[in-house]
């Protein structure tokens, strides 16, 4: 009789303790979901990738703050995943969760890491895209956006280093555009 009721007495303080985490998710994703624009969804037509690479998406997380995982809107959950660069952005195409879309403009660094949310690996195992999620679009004004970190852990991560020239190199050339485009508007108004 005593061995019945310590392990129904086990039994039920596990339960309590998933019943705690899973509030505690729940609680986690109301406040951000307040917090956190929504992701972009990816266009209908993105047209031919530059690049793919399969792999594991990891998490996405505040940017800088590489454990805070962002759980609203099912970006909390990491599992298979297909990172696709496109001219206008990033695709994250999740396996049986939502994907989202990264807008090429919202990009504001790329690099590797070793850690993301929970997750540690070797050195520069990870790809980590760092965004800001809620850009306006309009010039430098941004409605409450809030800059995150992607991570993504391809199976080659020999890849990584075309994904980093690539990127960049396109953040360079957007630069120049607008550097163009002040000194075009500049000169107009002189």
């Amino acid at each position: 009789m005593d061995r019945l009721l310590l392990t129904l007495l086990f039994v039920a303080l596990l339960l309590l303790c998933v019943y705690g985490m899973w509030k505690g998710w729940r609680r986690q994703a109301r406040a951000q979901s307040v917090r956190i624009p929504p992701f972009p969804t990816r266009p209908a037509e993105p047209g031919t990738a530059l690049l793919e690479a399969p792999g594991l998406y990891v998490a996405t997380t505040y940017a800088g703050h590489w454990q805070e995982r962002i759980v609203t809107r099912g970006a909390g959950l990491r599992g298979p995943a297909t990172l696709r660069l496109h001219d206008d952005g990033i695709d994250v195409d999740r396996e049986g969760m939502p994907g989202f879309w990264i807008p090429r403009e919202a990009v504001t660094g790329i690099a590797t890491g070793k850690g993301m949310a929970g997750k540690v690996m070797g050195t520069d195992s990870l790809l980590i895209v760092t965004w800001r999620a809620g850009e306006s679009g309009e010039a430098g004004e941004s409605d409450g956006a809030v800059e995150l970190d992607t991570g993504f852990r391809a199976d080659d991560r020999g890849v990584y280093p075309e994904w980093i020239k690539q990127v960049e190199r396109a953040s360079a050339d957007e630069a120049a555009t607008e550097s163009d485009e002040e000194r075009i508007v500049g000169g107009a108004q002189a």
